[in-house]
């Protein structure tokens, strides 16, 4: 079982981390099931955040009695301390737990600071004081917010977009973490469905020892899939450099990353999807997609009316708007049957 270190934190977990995002899909009997199978496999860190609609709460309901062999890391979006506290006690009242193992600023638009005047960075420290939490993280989806708080030095741990669609300047933050002994947890190892082959993807991971990748799991297909990569971890042979060559070749570049913080639409678009439509038909069985539920969503694009807030929010800096109507063109194309799928 290969296993990781999340540098000065001390925190030494196998490489497969669960992502608990997707579970709040799930009924919570599943989830529970869910959760304690993976325990019971070896799995030992857990990421979810208060954001997470229930996450929290069944991940709580499936660990909290065996709270001191887990490793648990949630996050907070609050941007005042008043905030952080209220999200800091419901999510120990949810988790059934005294403390939290790496408590995360929840991709904020900024890198907090002491004396920022925002409080929040005070409060973290008087929470880790406290014991309600052990370690000090921040997830992002901007390279310079990330780069920052690296650089800074008040951070034990960053999460950030990390597959094998990584631009030089996404290793260049990897290397920068390893260098200051700064634990690099990687969300988006999927890209978000767009990656398709899991063993390429874990093979990509496992080339950089001090990130722990962090997979979400909905079904006991998917988390099946990586428990077998326990005992069996994939290897980065010409076959797998085969396949991340082709992907990189399709898919690098300005594509949406759908991590849905350009949302909510006013127009009632689900951009996270619309916009990387084109890929979801090429990377996943097209039926799905192709659906008059579907149909129906796509069509919300010709409702969009420039506000351009979903572009200005975006983290990538895309031209959102465009890509929506591209998108939207091609999946006309596509039901028209005037363009293949493939």
């Amino acid at each position: 079982m290969q296993m990781v270190t999340l540098g000065a934190s001390g925190i030494r977990t196998c490489k497969n981390a669960f992502g608990c995002l997707p579970i709040q899909r799930d009924s919570k009997d599943v989830a529970v099931r869910l959760l304690r199978k993976a325990y019971k496999a070896g799995i030992s860190f857990f990421d979810t955040a208060r954001a997470y609609s229930d996450s929290e709460e069944k991940t709580g309901a499936a660990l909290h009695d065996v709270r001191s062999k887990v490793f648990i890391a949630s996050k907070t979006m609050a941007k005042t301390a008043e905030g952080f506290w209220r999200d800091l006690e419901a999510s120990l009242s949810a988790l059934q737990s005294t403390y939290i193992d790496i408590y995360q600023f929840h991709n904020p638009a900024f890198c907090p600071k002491p004396q920022d005047g925002t409080g929040l960075y005070e409060a973290m420290q008087e929470a880790k004081r406290l014991g309600k939490i052990r370690h000090i993280g921040l997830t992002n989806h901007r390279l310079d917010v990330a780069m920052e708080a690296a650089q800074s030095g008040l951070y034990e741990t960053i999460q950030f977009p990390f597959c094998y669609l990584a631009t030089e300047k996404d290793i260049a933050l990897v290397e920068e973490c390893r260098k200051r002994n700064i634990g690099f947890i990687a969300m988006k190892a999927l890209s978000g469905g767009l990656i398709t082959n899991s063993a390429a993807a874990y093979a990509f991971e496992a080339q950089y020892d001090n990130v722990l990748p962090i997979w979400g799991v909905q079904r006991e297909s998917e988390l099946d899939e990586f428990l077998s990569y326990q005992d069996n971890p994939p290897a980065m042979t010409e076959e797998i450099k085969e396949i991340i060559s082709k992907d990189r070749k399709e898919l690098c570049g300005s594509f949406c990353r759908g991590c849905g913080y350009c949302m909510p639409c006013p127009q009632h678009i689900e951009i996270n999807n619309c916009a990387r439509m084109s890929l979801l038909l090429r990377r996943a069985p097209s039926a799905g997609w192709l659906s008059p539920e579907w149909q129906q969503k796509m069509e919300r694009i010709t409702s969009c009316v420039h506000c351009n807030a979903c572009k200005s929010r975006c983290p990538y800096g895309l031209d959102t708007p465009t890509l929506l109507r591209q998108n939207y063109d091609d999946y006309v194309e596509v039901l028209a049957g005037r363009r293949s799928v493939s």
